[in-house]
């Protein structure tokens, strides 16, 4: 009799997996893995489109851990299914030197992996900015861009202050296929959330659009229920998951003490006791990975037959693709800005810097659709919007500017979602004041080196009639030299 592999069985390889790889760093964060593997082994299963052989495929769905700290979830996953990169040999090597299983996952380490996190909160914005991204190249291209964004985010990620920036933006633009699954497990580092807060987060979210489901996170027909619901939203989604931290761990699951330390040599072994782990370390019983690497392939006939859809289009549709794909700056763009400059080389005119920041600009994207603006309600003051973009709307995705509103920080991480998804090279405004209120996203922006620009406009110290609070004196100073002589000629230049 041949026995037959069942969802315990999926979902529990990825608890083995992620247990091992953290008990033999003697570093890492179980309690996560532990808790979300069940909905993860629905969605990776039933749910996400992909093709673990071509993990650059345009119109696959994005997959985002928000809570990268829970790392070994998704490398757990990323071997599971098949993805060249982690091997078995990075399983064991989690969270050391060189190894592409780094503590928190790392964009362009390893293919499968959307996004860099760990900064809580930036994978929320990383995701909306995919979804907006999706939704734009679909109004565009029609059906032959149709894919979903699903992020996976907990406690931690919700108390930041870009979750309520990115999810109201999220609610109001009504990105649809975006989907939140919610690790609901009332914990934090420090202990129960109700130390801390004791925010409702289903009734916040609707007030912002959202549609809400909640379900019991290790409830597979209930997993499953609420992800078919939310690809039948019309708006976007959040998954209240309530789930136990650490699951399975008979002395420390659903206490902060599982979320950010090994289980010990005592516990490892009694929890996989528990949940019926017989296996050796780092060994998943061939009949159990033989499921997951169909899981990893099963989408390849949609992939392929995507690939057929795209031979359909006319050959300027087809271009059009390709430019938006790979960003694509063609001669064209590179042509008018020459003659742009020679105008203004053969006829100087004193001007502003932001406002020859808007001449550029207009030249650029009056060249090429590949540009996305927009500016954190400054739009009038940065000079983002040219005459020949129009503005989104939530009726309307038609237009290239975004209106962020008092965003700054959901910009950032918007814009790095946008960039990362592909289609588009985004840029936006603000004061260079403001700038440190989207820092943590400028820096993610530079360690996944993503071609994200930035308007900051106001920059001069000078900026006497609005007072100190808008003088970016601290803004130049990180940037000075050292020697008071060099500061004195560097502030002697005009801003």
């Amino acid at each position: 009799m041949v026995y037959k592999v069942n969802h315990q069985d999926m979902s529990n390889a990825i608890r083995a997996l992620s247990m091992d790889a953290i008990e033999s760093a003697n570093s890492g964060h179980p309690g996560l893995p532990l808790g979300m593997a069940d909905v993860a082994t629905v969605l990776f299963t039933k749910f996400l489109k992909f093709d673990a052989k071509d993990s650059q495929w345009f119109n696959r769905d994005r997959f985002v851990l928000s809570g990268g700290h829970g790392s070994m979830l998704l490398y757990s996953l990323l071997y599971l299914l098949g993805y060249k990169d982690i091997t078995l040999d990075e399983i064991k090597n989690f969270r050391q030197l060189e190894s592409k299983t780094a503590g928190h996952p790392e964009y362009g380490h390893a293919e499968g992996i959307e996004t860099t996190t760990g900064p809580l909160g930036q994978g929320i914005a990383n995701a909306v900015g995919m979804a907006i991204a999706e939704k734009l190249l679909s109004e565009k291209f029609g059906k032959i861009i149709n894919h979903k964004t699903y992020v996976m985010a907990g406690d931690g990620d919700l108390m930041e202050g870009i979750s309520q920036e990115t999810l109201s933006l999220a609610g109001h633009l009504k990105l649809k296929k975006l989907i939140l699954l919610f690790d609901d497990n009332d914990i934090s580092i420090d202990g129960p959330i109700s130390k801390t807060d004791s925010t409702n987060q289903a009734e916040r979210f609707k007030a912002s659009g959202w549609n809400v489901i909640k379900i019991d996170g290790h409830n597979e027909k209930q997993i499953e229920e609420a992800l078919r619901s939310a690809n039948n939203s019309d708006a976007p989604t959040l998954i209240c998951c309530k789930t136990i931290i650490g699951f399975g761990s008979p002395n420390k699951q659903g206490t902060s003490g599982v979320h950010g330390s090994p289980l010990g040599e005592s516990e490892y072994k009694l929890t996989r006791e528990k949940l019926n782990i017989n296996y050796e370390p780092f060994k998943i019983p061939s009949n159990i990975l033989d499921e997951w690497r169909k899981a990893g392939v099963r989408n390849m006939h949609e992939r392929e037959r995507w690939g057929e859809d795209l031979n359909t289009l006319t050959k300027e549709k087809k271009d059009l693709l390709y430019q938006h794909e790979k960003k694509e700056i063609t001669n064209l763009v590179y042509e008018n800005l020459y003659k742009l400059k020679a105008n203004y080389m053969s006829d100087p005119k004193d001007i502003a810097t932001r406002k020859s920041s808007e001449l550029t600009l207009e030249v650029i994207n009056s060249s090429s659709e590949i540009t996305l603006g927009g500016s954190a309600d400054l739009t009038g003051s940065n000079n983002t919007k040219t005459s020949n973009i129009q503005s989104i709307v939530p009726t309307n995705f038609g237009g290239r500017y975004l209106h962020y509103g008092i965003r700054e920080h959901a910009m950032g991480g918007i814009m790095n979602g946008i960039s990362l998804h592909g289609g588009f090279v985004p840029y936006g405004g603000t004061f260079l004041i403001f700038s440190d209120y989207c820092r943590p996203a400028i820096r993610l922006a530079a360690l996944m080196q993503q071609q994200v620009i930035y308007v900051l406009t106001h920059d001069s110290i000078g900026l006497g009639e609005d007072g100190p609070t808008h003088q970016p004196i601290e803004q130049y100073q990180i940037h000075m030299s050292l020697d008071p002589q060099v500061q004195l000629k560097q502030l002697s230049v005009g801003n």
